[in-house]
Formats: structure tokens, C-alpha cells, sequence
């Protein structure tokens, strides 16, 4: 049951003048049980995550969210169904929350999971 820090990357994207800048995050290898420590990524409505790795017997994985960084609940993707993951994945993020984090839920010793967040500003 232990904390993974996120390793957090912003990125400038030069290229296109619509969009200022993404910022992408990753939770390397949690083990059964294990959290990802919170981010706070606010200005960046546009959210996407992908979980990967090795699931092991019964797996399961959510993305939760907070607003006040206590109290947190699985977040859905846009068609409203929830972000638990049995089986590597990519989904949007629906809800806009101050708090963001990934946990494993249920696995066993060969769980593993990588969780990788990319979060865009909108176009100005």
C-alpha cells in the first residue's frame, strides 16, 4: 500500500499557436493496492489517461478525483461510465477536479500498472 509520486512533464507546443502547452504525468509500476500521489492540474480541462501493464488475477484500477483533496470518487468518462480499469486502456476524463490520482484496487503479486495522464490547455 504504498504512494507513487507522479513524475510530471510540461511540454510547449511551438508548433501550433491554438494550444500554449500539455503536461503529462506518469505513475510507474503500482502494485496491488498501491495510490499515486494527487497532481493538481486545474487550467487543463482537456484530460486523458492510459493504464498499462500486468493486471494479474483480478486486477482492477480507478482514477479518482477531489475537490478539497480529503474526500475522493471514481471519475467517469464523458459517456458517464466509470474509470475502473480491468484490461489496458485509454480513456477521457470527464469531471473537472482539483485533485487527480490513480489507485489499484484489487490484484495480486504480479500486478503492475503504469498510469500516464496527458492533460491539454484548450485553444485562446
Amino acid at each position: 500500500m504504498a504512494t507513487i509520486a507522479a513524475d510530471i512533464n510540461t511540454t510547449r507546443l511551438n508548433s501550433d499557436p491554438q494550444f500554449t502547452g500539455v503536461v503529462t504525468v506518469q505513475w510507474p509500476n503500482l502494485a496491488n493496492l498501491d495510490g499515486g500521489s494527487a497532481v493538481q492540474l486545474p487550467r487543463f480541462a482537456d484530460r486523458t489517461v492510459q493504464v498499462s501493464g500486468t493486471f494479474g488475477v483480478g486486477g482492477t484500477a480507478v482514477i479518482e478525483g477531489s475537490i478539497d483533496g480529503v474526500n475522493y470518487v471514481t471519475l467517469t468518462d464523458p459517456q458517464g461510465n466509470a474509470l475502473t480499469f480491468t484490461a489496458d486502456s485509454i480513456e477521457s476524463i470527464a469531471e473537472a477536479v482539483l485533485f487527480l490520482r490513480p489507485r489499484v484496487t484489487a490484484g495480486d503479486g504480479t500486478t503492475s500498472l503504469t498510469f500516464d495522464l496527458l492533460a491539454r490547455e484548450g485553444a485562446r
